[in-house]
């Protein structure tokens, strides 16, 4: 990618959208370009948390891998999403891992390049908090759905909340096109495939969503917001 398109990137993140355009062009300058095939994993838990990625094409999912092989997906990050914040400002290991959910392509900014940038544009502090601030929004929130919600509850909200944010609005309802596999969806989840095909063909059979393989359309938000304790 050229300057000017991953300048384009950066702005429209929440990371770097306070920054002026010749400023996000010196910015693009220092950053660099990775593409990930699907599956390909990005970084380990554990490796040094040298970089800050943002995703400018695919679908990037970050995961805790079990001592069994299994894994929890804790989110899923899409265009112009940021990710890798934390290992990046403390230099320590990598909390989680990151892995392409299809073919992706990334922006990264070295750990010393941010720095320098903090120090050159002290307005990127703020929003770098706020960032970290979302980070542990949702950990908390994930850890409180674990001990409240049955696993109903969180499937109905995570379908809510992936709506939310790359739903389509059609005369049918909310189209969801997931690019996730229901092993994902479990893991996000903390529940088997098998237990969360079950539920969604409950929800299906009570009408509130209809599966269409990987696509699901929302026809009841109302019905599942409510399932969800919303």
């Amino acid at each position: 990618m050229n300057a000017e398109r991953i300048a384009k990137v950066l702005g429209s993140s929440d990371l770097f959208q306070g920054l002026d355009e010749q400023t996000l062009l010196k910015v693009a300058e220092r950053c660099i370009d990775r593409t990930y095939k699907k599956g390909q994993l990005i970084f380990h838990q554990g490796d040094p948390g040298e970089s800050l990625f943002l995703v400018a094409e695919g679908l990037v999912k970050v995961l805790l891998p079990s001592p069994e092989g299994g894994e929890m997906v804790l989110v899923t990050f899409e265009p112009p999403s940021s990710f890798g914040e934390l290992a990046l400002l403390d230099g320590g290991p990598r909390s989680a891992s990151a892995e392409a959910v299809e073919d992706t392509k990334l922006i990264v900014l070295t750990r010393a390049t941010m720095l320098d940038l903090l120090r050159e544009h002290p307005e990127l502090a703020d929003l770098l908090l706020s960032a970290l601030g979302r980070i542990i929004r949702r950990l908390t929130e994930q850890a409180s759905d674990l001990v409240f919600l049955d696993l109903h509850g969180r499937v109905a909200k995570l379908l809510i909340s992936l709506a939310h944010d790359r739903g389509e609005a059609t005369e049918e309802g909310l189209v969801l096109d997931l690019h996730l596999t229901q092993t994902d969806l479990a893991s996000m989840v903390a529940g088997s495939r098998q237990s969360v095909n079950q539920i969604l063909r409950g929800f299906e059979a009570r009408g509130y969503l209809e599966l269409r393989g990987r696509t699901i359309v929302l026809k009841k938000s109302d019905s599942l917001r409510r399932r969800a304790g919303m």
